[in-house]
């Protein structure tokens, strides 16, 4: 097989290990599995390898080791990367294969892909709560204003506002000063002791205190939630509750961030069960219940870069035959969860944030759902027969973590479609089976 960091013209239809998701733990996971000689394809649906925390842009400033991975990865002769490539489904899984086929779409064509084994590193994605206005232009994630930045969005100049919890507003607040914006007000739901209480345990992960110092702004409030964004067709301002007070702020962006959800939805359609972190359930070497299906980094519930990475390269052992290897890196593994689990503790979110909505509140933007549309339903089944919540274009990846913080739904996985096709992919899955 010939490395290529672009969709082949004619895809490999079948393959020993199959990696969806080319985030730090796909990468890893790649890089540990190519010395056995293994056959392996390598999937993600951005234009590059690096997922969300190493993605790359005309704004971006990829670290060093991102770009050796990069690197390493192309001089592979056994791993072929195939970008702007998305799972779409379930193929057909003939009785030869050890691992469930999955159905594969690019930008010209749509297959069926085999394999031995499966690795799933499918990430996390923001957890992003409705309040009054957050659906006006200017509103984004704090996440998503890192990806607008570093694909080349302007804001030099521009009034920004970062508000919700964790770790993630300090490094969008410092993507965003770095691009010239003016971060106004950092607003972390949690309180000062709690911060407090992070901060004296990071010196047990040397690394992360390191990475936090340079990160710290004078802009930063505890016990400090966003309450409304302003505006009319546009924001104009952002109204905080900062413990007793409130203030206004008049700002150009406001990016809101309230932790991550890992990206399950394609494990629980293989059958996977979830852990209590709400991530995909594994075993020592990251092995899940179903057979030949493994799952590493975010998915399995996130903590950060350095866990996504050993939990990858143990995945990676793992599918490749050596448990050995894979066990090995156990205490690595132990030593980052521990700080995973730090983070859930400290940065827990309150229950105030329930309180934010109001009868007219979106849930739903897909669908124009309300609060008070939802506020009566008994569950998220019953939620998308009267209302439609979560059957729209996002089908139910917004909303549905929404509410179940909200509401305490537990959205129902999809059984065979993960997201829309084209109908040639699908006319064309008989024809792709090798």
């Amino acid at each position: 097989m010939t490395s290529a960091l672009h969709s082949p013209a004619a895809p490999v239809r079948r393959c020993d290990i199959l990696i969806i998701g080319a985030g730090p733990a796909g990468m890893a996971a790649a890089l540990t599995a190519a010395p056995s000689g293994a056959a392996i394809v390598l999937v993600d649906d951005n234009p590059a390898p690096g997922g969300q925390i190493w993605r790359d842009g005309p704004g971006a400033h990829l670290p060093p080791l991102a770009r050796a991975h990069r690197e390493r990865l192309a001089g592979l002769p056994n791993v072929r990367v195939l970008t702007g490539t998305r799972v779409v489904g379930l193929g057909d899984t003939p009785a030869t294969d050890t691992a469930p086929a999955l159905l594969l779409e690019d930008g010209q064509q749509g297959w069926t892909q085999h394999c031995g084994r499966l690795v799933l590193c499918t990430g996390a994605r923001e957890l992003l709560l409705p309040f009054p206005g957050w659906t006006l232009p200017g509103v984004t994630g704090a996440g998503g204003l890192q990806a607008l930045i570093k694909a080349g969005l302007p804001v030099r100049g521009q009034r920004i506002v970062i508000a919700g919890t964790g770790p993630l507003l300090l490094a969008a607040a410092h993507t965003a000063r770095e691009a010239g914006a003016q971060v106004l007000r950092i607003a972390e739901q949690t309180p000062w002791g709690q911060l407090a209480a992070f901060g004296l345990q990071l010196p047990r992960w040397p690394a992360k205190a390191v990475q936090a110092l340079p990160l710290l702004h004078p802009a930063l409030r505890a016990a400090s939630h966003v309450l409304e964004a302003r505006g009319t067709n546009q924001l104009q301002s952002v109204r905080l509750q900062r413990g007793t007070d409130e203030e206004v702020l008049e700002c150009e962006r406001l990016a809101c961030g309230f932790g991550l959800v890992p990206h399950t939805h394609l494990g629980q359609m293989l059958g996977c069960a979830l852990n209590d972190r709400q991530g995909l359930a594994v075993d020592a070497v990251q092995a899940t219940a179903v057979p030949g299906v493994f799952a590493a980094g975010e998915c399995t519930g996130f903590g950060g870069s350095d866990k996504a990475l050993v939990e990858g390269a143990m995945a990676g052992h793992a599918a490749a035959g050596d448990t050995t290897a894979a066990l090995a890196l156990a205490p690595q593994q132990a030593r980052w969860q521990s700080f995973a689990d730090a983070l859930h503790q400290r940065f827990a979110l309150s229950p105030q944030l329930r309180s934010l909505l109001r009868p007219d509140t979106l849930v739903c933007r897909c669908e124009d759902v309300r609060h008070a549309d939802l506020a009566p339903r008994a569950g998220w089944i019953d939620a998308k027969l009267h209302t439609r919540c979560g059957m729209g274009p996002c089908q139910g990846r917004v909303c549905g973590a929404a509410a179940q913080f909200l509401y305490g739904w537990t959205p129902a996985p999809a059984h065979h479609l993960l997201a829309p096709a084209r109908i040639a992919t699908l006319a064309g899955i008989d024809e792709s089976t090798p």
